[in-house]
């Protein structure tokens, strides 16, 4: 894997803030100034200890804000004295039973993040703060061990609040930020980038190099962080995998408290005298707050605020956002998974080949017969299953993700990929489909972090793993993903749509207007 160039060299000012640091970490200074420790590394609050293996160095459990009140926006973490344990990640933010990427728990103290850098000394390094996906309902950021990744850059995690404890939204919660409710997600992603801006010098990634990178609902958070005026300064690269930004990122107030109206009444505060003390209260306990939202929402932060003015599509076409260069992709077969994943789940079953015509009919009652002669069953092996999957993937990711590119490139530096790799793993304690899976919703995760989700790679994947990672870093460095093997990755631009198709094999244009029926659904939307 080609080493990133380092960006600048630190300025004497940054050594005397290093050694300011270290002075103001009172019992922690000896071991962070003298000892040479590599376990041991000071913060603005403290100093920390975590884990040195041959290659890496990492920390965990961070505090990047105070303990959290009810639906208020973070504050700062307090300073402790001594050194911090940093050998075990913090608690997952609260999150219902659901999907396999949650971590069910009730945790309101939840706001630690986590640091892991290359073995070797290192200054200035590129830094990528990973912002992990579950459909701002579930997960954590240390699930995703970013060990290949951190070998030429810091990556950096966070746990964020979730669901109904960040995106409650009511006027009588308004108060507890200074940009309304319905948005904690984002303001709590901030915190963590406002604290990597203040300390990952420390731990020798430069705090003008920061990339930030999202997949799913990490990545629609990304397209606000770049639609964000707050946002501005804390990052200075974007990557957004498997969430077009041109359909989605943020939702309406009205669309905010209607979806959180039913919750407030079920959980017994809708004519309460005080809302939110009476959901702030002790008896208003955080597992009926879960039960009451429940587990398949698809929340999104609140557009029309001083924290985000415009939707992530408005922002994008009016160039109204910052503008900073942008790797954005999508996976060749998205839908696959969901609809596998219907298959194997327990009680679930193939879709019947005779139940395509209607299956299609209720999910697109208005444009039923152009999509059924356009997708003929014949052509997917008369799986229902795979005729659907990629219906979705074409109408619900390729256009969406195609468009976003469209958009962004009139301003800034857009790179645009698929991945498209057909051999994947599949996810562990789960029989396979009666179809191929192939590049489905969240499989290139599988090359970029190591995930329990998944089988253990293969070593024609781990090939693949070193590819995309020294892409992703190579861009993270200095904004073009070219290098080693793998060159030819043309920026995007509506005249030359260059869409980069990353595969084992090599890796070339792809004709992704064609293959995902772009005229069509144009036409049809």
């Amino acid at each position: 894997m080609q080493t990133s160039p380092r960006r600048r060299k630190r300025t004497l000012a940054g050594l005397a803030l290093a050694m300011l640091t270290a002075l103001t970490a009172g019992a922690a200074a000896p071991a962070v100034a003298g000892s040479g420790d590599p376990a041991v590394v000071g913060t603005d609050q403290g100093a920390v200890r975590g884990t040195v293996t041959a290659g890496l160095r990492s920390f965990q459990g961070i505090p990047y804000a105070a303990p959290p009140e009810r639906w208020t926006s973070p504050s700062p973490a307090p300073n402790w004295t001594g050194v911090r344990d940093a050998t075990r990640p913090g608690p997952a933010c609260a999150q219902p039973v659901g999907l396999p990427i949650g971590v069910p728990g009730e945790a309101e103290d939840c706001l630690y993040l986590n640091v892991t850098t290359p073995g070797r000394k290192g200054d200035d390094l590129p830094v990528v703060v990973w912002i992990h996906g579950g459909s701002l309902m579930f997960g954590t950021g240390d699930m995703y061990r970013p060990d290949r990744l951190a070998a030429d850059a810091v990556v950096v995690s966070m746990n964020y609040r979730l669901g109904v404890m960040s995106f409650l939204t009511h006027p009588a919660l308004d108060a507890g930020s200074a940009y309304g409710s319905g948005s904690l997600a984002l303001e709590d992603q901030q915190a963590a980038l406002r604290w990597v801006r203040a300390n990952i010098d420390a731990f020798g990634g430069d705090p003008g190099n920061v990339t930030i990178m999202g997949q799913s609902g990490g990545g629609y958070t990304v397209c606000d962080h770049l639609a964000s005026p707050m946002s501005a300064g804390l990052f200075q690269r974007a990557i957004i995998q498997s969430a077009p930004c041109a359909a989605g990122g943020s939702r309406t107030r009205a669309e905010a408290e209607t979806d959180s109206t039913g919750v407030i009444k079920t959980v017994g505060c809708e004519d309460a005298a005080d809302v939110a003390a009476c959901l702030r209260s002790a008896e208003t306990t955080v597992a009926d707050l879960l039960a009451a939202y429940g587990a398949w929402g698809e929340p999104r932060p609140v557009s029309g605020t001083p924290l985000l003015p415009l939707s992530p599509a408005e922002a994008f076409r009016t160039g109204r956002f910052n503008r900073v260069p942008v790797l954005v992709g999508v996976n060749h077969d998205e839908e696959n998974g969901m609809y596998g994943g219907l298959e194997v789940n327990p009680g679930g079953s193939p879709i019947p080949a005779e139940a395509y015509e209607s299956t299609v009919r209720e999910q697109y009652p208005a444009d039923a017969d152009a999509i059924l002669a356009r997708y003929p069953l014949s052509a997917y092996d008369n799986s229902a299953g795979l005729a659907l999957s990629t219906i979705g993937t074409d109408r619900n990711w390729a256009k969406p993700t195609f468009d976003t590119a469209k958009l962004l490139s009139r301003w800034t530096p857009t790179y645009l990929f698929e991945f498209a790799e057909q051999q994947t793993p599949w996810f562990v304690g789960y029989d396979e489909p009666s179809f191929p899976w192939r590049a489905q919703h969240m499989s290139e995760l599988a090359y970029l972090f190591d995930l329990d989700l998944f089988l253990p790679r293969t070593r024609q994947q781990d090939r693949l793993a070193d590819r995309l990672i020294g892409a992703w870093t190579r861009f993270a460095a200095d904004g073009d993903p070219n290098g080693g093997r793998d060159r030819g990755w043309q920026r995007f631009t509506e005249r030359r749509p260059h869409v980069q198709s990353l595969t084992s094999a090599r890796w070339k244009p792809t004709e992704f207007v064609r293959d995902h029926e772009y005229a069509f659904w144009s036409r049809l939307s």
